[in-house]
């Protein structure tokens, strides 16, 4: 009988990082916590995640060196290493650009180790033909063929095929409309550069249209700064753009609620936001809808409901209650705003009747909102839109019995201010209603102002003040809010209370 006595394998030493430090390649760790270390710093890998799982600190070091060198490297005429089949085709790669995906290049090496005996040879050998300079010609390699399932449904062939073409061209042509198949197919592929570079055109194309996609895609990956840039979106456009198509009907009705909570939500008014909130609701409730109603006949749908309860209080309205506690209804000021509120029998009995006794109070005493205290969760808020036509633009807003004119001027092309200022109600035109002799109103306010360039938002805002605005200068004009910006519409936004005095 002979004693087997197997030869051991010559162990080589590599070194790693930056310093005189060794460790053995044969394993993905041997111990050396020092070597580890400089080597995940040398390759951007997280040490407690090598750690965990050693093999993807090989995938990362591959990853690494064929993205290196695969940058504008021809490989027109070359036969290719790597046949993937998938959704019922077959493409043909070459081992650099293959590299640039974690998900092909784990079924690359689970192939390479599945095919040969001596896979640590076969991938030496492949990644020593990458090191600039020693070998002329490539060596011959065997043509692998990988497998890979995809069972998101986004997934196109055509947005794959176009994933594919990105691991061998920095920057493919593509629209809004292929973008979604596209970002899922960077996904199955773990291709993260394509995958931002999907993130940032869904940024730049937000409309009515897409933001509905975009935002639940944004969920579905975990992509928080895609859907911070929906929300932040639909803050702005809510009221202006969004509440006047039928694309209104698409929004999420969680994402409806974050941005009716956000201090940030730009309005004209309180009613204009009420009345997108109802066509919204009517909009859920008339799926066979196809264009966007006049007033009127959402109104008189709300009209038709059993007048026993309130629609909030009736099954179909309870689940819709959380939408409507984040309206600031008693920034509802005109009298036959409120009757239409009652009209409708919308809202329960006692909301109204709360909203009603606080601003009779208000003009009990002289106008103060004693009812108020927040001003960035409570204030009476009012909206502008500053478009590139104008070169001033003013409103007037009349509020238990003081008049203000909240304005904008555009000095150059890229300065403006904003501010606003009390004016007598003999100065301007206003339906009935009360007037207050007061000479002055104590008034603490903000002033905001948004933009939007190259897709990031820019925000500008006034501390919150507190002024007596009288009736001539400089009393009668709050601070002016002064921008610089390129960005064009300006969302401009005036929030206001009258504390007790």
């Amino acid at each position: 009988m002979k004693m087997l006595n197997p030869r051991r394998a010559r162990l080589e030493r590599r070194m790693v990082g930056s310093t005189n430090r060794w460790r053995f390649p044969s394993k993905p760790f041997s111990g050396d916590l020092l070597g580890l270390s400089q080597r995940c710093k040398a390759l951007s890998v997280d040490l407690d995640e090598a750690l965990k799982n050693p093999d993807r600190l090989c995938v990362s070091q591959i990853q690494k060196i064929f993205s290196e060198t695969s940058k504008n490297k021809p490989v027109q005429g070359r036969e290719a290493d790597v046949i993937l089949e998938c959704l019922g085709s077959r493409w043909e790669l070459h081992q650099p650009q293959l590299f640039q995906s974690k998900t092909l290049s784990k079924l690359y090496l689970m192939a390479l180790a599945q095919s040969t005996k001596r896979p640590t040879k076969e991938l030496e050998s492949l990644l020593r033909a990458q090191l600039p300079g020693k070998i002329k010609e490539r060596p011959p390699t065997k043509k692998m063929i990988i497998s890979l399932k995809i069972n998101d449904p986004v997934v196109t062939k055509v947005a794959f095929a176009m994933a594919l073409k990105s691991l061998y061209l920095s920057q493919v042509e593509m629209n809004v409309d292929d973008v979604l198949a596209v970002l899922a197919s960077a996904h199955v592929l773990q291709f993260s550069s394509l995958f931002q570079r999907c993130v940032a055109l869904m940024m730049k194309g937000l409309t009515p249209s897409t933001i509905k996609s975009f935002y639940l895609a944004g969920c579905k990956y975990k992509e928080e700064q895609l859907t911070t840039a929906c929300e932040k979106w639909l803050e702005m456009n809510l009221v202006p753009l969004v509440g006047t198509q039928i694309h209104l009907r698409k929004i999420p009705q969680e994402l409806l609620h974050r941005v009716l909570r956000s201090p940030r939500l730009f309005t004209f008014d309180e009613f204009r936001l009420l009345k997108t909130l109802l066509l919204w609701v009517f909009l859920q409730l008339n799926p066979k809808v196809q264009t966007v109603p006049v007033q009127e006949t959402v109104l008189a749908f709300f009209t038709s409901f059993s007048r026993k309860n309130s629609f909030l209080d009736q099954d179909t309205g309870q689940s819709l209650v959380p939408l409507f506690l984040c309206l600031r209804l008693h920034g509802i000021i005109k009298g036959k705003n409120l009757e239409e509120l009652r009209h409708i029998n919308f809202f329960p009995e006692s909301w109204l009747i709360r909203v009603t006794a606080n601003h009779y109070h208000a003009l009990e005493s002289g106008g103060d909102m004693a009812h108020i205290k927040d001003l960035t969760t409570q204030a009476v808020r009012f909206g502008m839109l500053f478009n590139q036509e104008y070169t001033t633009h003013s409103e007037v807003i009349a509020i238990y019995g003081f008049f203000f004119e909240i304005k904008g001027v555009r000095h150059d092309t890229t300065s403006y201010s904003f501010y606003m200022q009390r004016v007598r109600h003999s100065d301007v035109v206003c339906e009935h209603g009360p007037v207050s002799l007061r000479a002055e109103r104590l008034v603490k306010y903000e002033i905001r102002a948004q933009t939007l360039v190259d897709g990031q938002w820019q925000e500008f805002r006034t501390n919150q003040i507190t002024q007596k605005f009288g009736f001539s200068k400089p009393s009668c004009k709050s601070h002016a809010l002064k921008i610089h910006t390129v960005g064009l519409p300006i969302y401009a936004s005036f929030s206001f209370i009258f504390p007790v005095s």
